[in-house]
């Protein structure tokens, strides 16, 4: 596995939408639309995927993802947000973004919360968890390497491969199952009841 290096150099995993990169004035869709490509570009797995399309746009604001926008534009907090739904939706469900963001689009609506501030920690994590996520996967790397019976050493290559496919895979799902919980628990809370 010497090349998982290389690969996440590739992954552009500092990517991440800076707030002096969203412009203060309000933009129509198609200029949202292209910041996102331009700015996510190098994320995307394959060449013709999309990033950001007008029909997500539309259905973050039917789906109440995002707050209600003004005169067919988007402001610098309505960008924020499709930033966070962007990274968000990799891992959980519409609704349960839905769920996750419900409480910050009722405070951006009455004016009670710093929306740039609390970004910028979001922002700040990030970071660190690129950072810890690089020393960590060097970890995995060596824990796949020791699994190897010296048995298996002859087809060594794609059982490494396997075993780390399968490793990551496993530690994604648990993340998300913590992540899921959570919401869980933030519906809970607003819902006063409890589910499985």
């Amino acid at each position: 596995m010497e090349n998982i290096q290389q690969i996440i150099e590739e992954l552009g995993l500092d990517v991440g939408l800076a707030l002096d990169e969203i412009p203060q004035i309000d933009l129509y869709m198609d200029q949202v639309i292209q910041l996102f490509e331009n700015k996510f570009n190098e994320t995307k797995r394959y060449e013709d995927d999309k990033v950001l399309t007008k029909t997500m746009i539309n259905n973050y604001a039917k789906g109440k993802l995002i707050f209600p926008i003004q005169n067919k534009k988007y402001s610098k907090r309505h960008l924020i947000l499709m930033s966070l739904i962007y990274q968000l939706k990799g891992a959980l469900s519409i609704n349960d973004i839905k769920v996750t963001l419900q409480g910050i689009n009722q405070k951006i609506i009455k004016e009670e919360m710093k929306l740039e501030s609390f970004y910028s920690s979001y922002l700040n994590l990030t970071r660190q968890n690129v950072e810890d996520f690089k020393a960590d996967i060097s970890e995995r790397v060596k824990d796949v390497n020791e699994e190897i019976t010296e048995d298996e050493k002859g087809n060594s290559a794609d059982l490494e491969q396997v075993l780390m496919i399968s490793s990551l895979v496993h530690m994604s799902n648990l993340y998300r199952k913590v992540a899921e919980k959570l919401v869980d628990d933030m519906t809970v809370e607003k819902e006063g009841k409890r589910h499985k």
